[in-house]
């Protein structure tokens, strides 16, 4: 492969394959997506210079596996070599700018005199790309320098709080379209106003109030804003006989099919929203008294207290 195509030509080509995977699966809006997520191109520029120390590297040992190599094994090398485009004018020119060091011919003119244990070093530069990476990362946080802390572009709180805020607007696009999740497991009690009037639109929308009035007094079926219930209350068990109907009670069928999930939570919520508004005319209760659970026990504890302070005057 690097004898067809050469590094200085395969490293860029990987490297604007990655620049063009980012642009098609990033979605950054108007701007080019290494505009919008500078720290992941100042990633790829790491990784680019990366990518070509290894092939220096690699470049490197082929040279010195070269130059271990018989005369015979080095013909029969070039032989087999159909595209020797390691052997270029303009490849040998870019290498020699990248590396400048000295060949293995030419050890002698950079071997130091100092000698440890019959180990000798070589005075070689640093490697040019080396250096320019140094470079790169000076630069970089020369930027980073002025563009935070001199003219005070953003603060890391501050880009928390746009992503916070771009990923809250994607999420309410997702949850137009997503499908509906609030189930008999997972539907909760909502009260903020929006969600009580969408309830109240609703039941109107639904004609609701055929069955059981405008101010849900009962009719047909049963007066909602009492605290007895036929197939008992709390929101989970509103949820549920209006998904699924009634079967203590004929009358009210399964509307499950007609009205969404998250729109059947919105209902059940509005009504709930009613209990003990005590309207004209309202239908006498039908059903067992319902106490929501917490409520139960919290009136036990009041009540064993009242029981306590009794018996303690009457002993006394």
């Amino acid at each position: 492969m690097k004898n067809i195509i050469p590094s200085y030509v395969r490293v860029p080509l990987i490297f604007a394959a990655v620049f063009a995977g980012m642009e098609y699966f990033i979605d950054s809006g108007e701007k080019p997506a290494f505009i919008e997520y500078p720290m992941v191109s100042v990633f790829l520029f790491v990784f680019l210079f990366l990518l070509i120390a290894i092939e220096i590297v690699i470049s490197a040992v082929d040279k010195v596996t070269y130059q271990l190599l018989s005369e015979e094994q080095k013909k029969q090398l070039k032989e087999a070599q159909e595209l020797p485009f390691t052997e270029s004018a303009f490849y040998k020119n870019i290498m020699k700018k990248l590396t400048r060091s000295k060949a293995i011919e030419q050890e002698a003119d950079v071997m130091l005199d100092h000698n440890y244990d019959g180990i000798k070093e070589l005075d070689n530069v640093l490697p040019p790309w080396w250096v320019y990476l140094f470079y790169g990362t000076l630069i970089f946080a020369a930027v980073y320098l002025i563009r935070f802390h001199i003219v005070g572009d953003y603060t890391q709180k501050e880009e928390y709080e746009m992503a916070m805020l771009d990923a809250q607007k994607e999420h309410e696009e997702y949850l137009k379209n997503a499908p509906d999740l609030v189930n008999l497991d997972n539907v909760e009690l909502m009260k903020d106003a929006a969600s009580i009037a969408d309830g109240k639109r609703i039941f109107t929308e639904n004609n609701c109030a055929s069955c059981h009035k405008e101010n849900l007094e009962g009719n047909i079926g049963p007066n909602l804003t009492d605290a007895y219930w036929i197939n008992g209350g709390g929101i989970k068990n509103i949820f549920k006989v209006i998904s699924e109907g009634s079967q203590k009670n004929t009358v009210m069928a399964p509307w499950k099919e007609v009205i969404k999930p998250t729109d059947i939570q919105k209902l059940a919520s509005y009504i709930i929203s009613l209990q003990g508004s005590n309207p004209a005319n309202a239908k006498a209760p039908e059903g067992e008294l319902w106490v929501e659970e917490g409520a139960a026990v919290e009136a036990k504890k009041i009540t064993d207290e009242v029981t306590k302070v009794t018996d303690s005057i009457v002993a006394e």
